[in-house]
């Protein structure tokens, strides 16, 4: 069953699929969140990370990189104790290696991914995997889905595909983007 089935009328899903799976996002710190969450979801349904989204946002200084790459060892100890959030030690330091990464790129996080465009999502992988931190197949696919770098957030009969569309996703330059 497809996302958009699923995420009809449903109280989490919906607004998220409504208003921001497969949108662009241009902002360095909600690409820095969306990679976050797609970390953090890994082994985990993804309405379980919707509902503790707010959590996200204030254990981890609204997603701003570069508070989060200042994170010292008694921040992660106070993530540790966080009830609201995913509390595993290994997706606690990605986050805060990948904001150092991320700080380091050298340009923003939305023009390092816009100068690595078009690739495939094998390609996509391996830089990623290279880069940062804690980004396999899945979560790197995820991610760049999320984003509309990759196609297939939504069914091509989806109202949102069509909003989408008009947007001018990366999925939608790319070449063989009419073919899809």
């Amino acid at each position: 069953m497809s996302y958009c089935l699923i995420a009809r009328d449903h109280p989490l899903h919906g607004p998220y699929h409504d208003r921001e799976y497969g949108f662009p996002i241009e902002d360095d710190n909600a690409l820095f969140e969306r990679l976050m969450l797609e970390i953090n979801q890994a082994g985990l349904s993804w309405a379980t990370i919707l509902k503790k989204r707010d959590a996200f946002r204030q254990a981890f200084a609204g997603f701003d990189l570069a508070r989060v790459a200042r994170f010292t060892a008694r921040d992660r100890r106070r993530l540790m104790r966080n009830e609201g959030i995913i509390r595993n030690a290994k997706k606690i330091d990605a986050a805060v290696e990948n904001a150092k990464r991320i700080l380091a790129l050298g340009q923003p996080f939305a023009s390092w991914l816009a100068a690595h465009h078009p690739r495939s999502k094998e390609e996509w992988v391996k830089l990623f995997k290279k880069t940062f931190v804690f980004t396999g197949g899945e979560i790197t696919g995820s991610f760049l889905i999320s984003i509309g770098y990759l196609p297939g957030a939504h069914d091509e009969n989806c109202g949102v595909y069509r909003r989408i569309s008009r947007l001018k996703p990366k999925w939608a330059t790319s070449p063989g983007a009419a073919t899809r």
